[in-house]
């Protein structure tokens, strides 16, 4: 379980940030960013904090709501597919990173990023910690920011763009999605730089 340990080590606000989308075919990558207070967050709290893809979406909302409740600091940062196609999914996912962190309202004093590389404009100190929204609560909070906000946009999306089941497959490669595109086609919320999506476009392509 996560824990405090990597925060008690920094000096002033320590940001966690990870990030949620990186692998559909559809919708903005979201990244979200979380500061939490050792001193206050209840216990009970800290202890159902979790790497967001270990919980169901009821347990998500829940959590998410209660740190709403929280003196947490707790900020959303996302690229859209055409930012995702034009400077590649790494780039467009460091992107959302940076924002969320610039809409924290309050600049970190240092950042924990999910994963095994940095964004170059943070506006702090950072390190990266490999899984960590398994190590580090504040990590694993702002996964859970960024899991329910991206899988409330694709809600929204499958109601705009009914029939590729984003609701429920938020943009992942499903059978459901697959049969939409062949009989829908593709929408401006398909990452057309995405092979699959690409081989739609470009049939003849090797």
């Amino acid at each position: 379980m996560p824990d405090f340990s990597i925060e008690l080590t920094k000096s002033g606000l320590v940001c966690g940030v990870d990030e949620a989308g990186r692998g559909p075919w559809a919708g903005p990558v979201v990244a979200g960013a979380a500061i939490l207070n050792p001193d206050t967050l209840p216990h009970d709290l800290i202890n159902q904090l979790d790497d967001s893809k270990k919980l169901k979406a009821e347990k998500r909302e829940a959590l998410l709501a209660r740190l709403q409740e929280t003196d947490a600091i707790l900020g959303v940062g996302m690229a859209s597919p055409e930012e995702i196609d034009t400077i590649n999914i790494l780039q467009a996912t460091f992107r959302a990173m940076e924002r969320a962190v610039e809409n924290l309202g309050s600049v970190p004093d240092y950042a924990l990023i999910d994963g095994n590389r940095l964004p170059k404009n943070l506006p702090c100190p950072a390190e990266f910690v490999i899984k960590g929204d398994a190590i580090s609560l504040s990590i694993a909070a702002a996964s859970i920011v960024a899991k329910v906000t991206r899988d409330r946009i694709m809600t929204e999306l499958d109601q705009k763009y009914p029939g590729y089941g984003w609701g429920t497959n938020s943009g992942y490669g499903t059978k459901a999605h697959q049969e939409g595109l062949k009989s829908l086609g593709i929408t401006p919320e398909h990452r057309k730089s995405f092979a699959p999506i690409r081989k739609i476009l470009s049939p003849t392509e090797s």
